[in-house]
């Protein structure tokens, strides 16, 4: 517990305009990993623009670690096939908690990420003050696949007894 900074809750939203794995359509889900972890949404049937609404949450005890996320369609006779995957750094959204910024307005940012060639941002990525808490809203572009985006949302959980930020 004492190596433990937090819990890392990644809200997977939606995925859009996935790449069709099977004859029309792709039943999709997404598998999050980080170190040895591994966390995975359910299956949306016969969807390239799947809302999953799923609250992951991965124990974080390394910050430097990124957090890599795989699409997969769901095949029942078959290997599942590989519907692009892409890779994030919580870096900036732990910086921005570390600020310990309390009473700032509903929807105020406290800091953007652009992206870049070392990022899978599709477009710029907020940390945003919401309800009492830092939110990092993120669309990340998928890798390795014709085309597809996934949207996620990264909120910190603080747990007692860990060795906090």
């Amino acid at each position: 517990m004492e190596s433990l900074l937090g819990l890392l809750r990644i809200h997977v939203h939606r995925g859009v305009n996935l790449a069709v794995r099977d004859v029309r359509s792709s039943d999709p889900y997404v598998v999050i990993k980080m170190g040895k972890q591994k966390l995975k949404t359910r299956v949306v049937k016969k969807n390239i623009n799947p809302e999953w609404n799923e609250d992951l949450t991965l124990s974080v005890a390394d910050p430097s670690l990124p957090i890599k996320i795989f699409v997969y369609d769901k095949d029942t006779f078959s290997l599942d096939d590989k519907m692009g995957d892409a890779e994030f750094e919580i870096g900036s959204f732990l910086e921005a908690l570390k600020m310990r910024l309390e009473g700032l307005p509903n929807g105020t940012i406290i800091s953007r990420v652009q992206p870049n060639r070392q990022n899978c941002l599709a477009e710029e990525s907020c940390i945003i003050w919401t309800d009492g808490k830092a939110v990092q809203d993120i669309v990340l572009r998928l890798r390795n696949v014709e085309c597809g985006e996934v949207e996620l949302q990264l909120q910190w959980i603080d747990i007692p007894g860990s060795r906090g930020l």
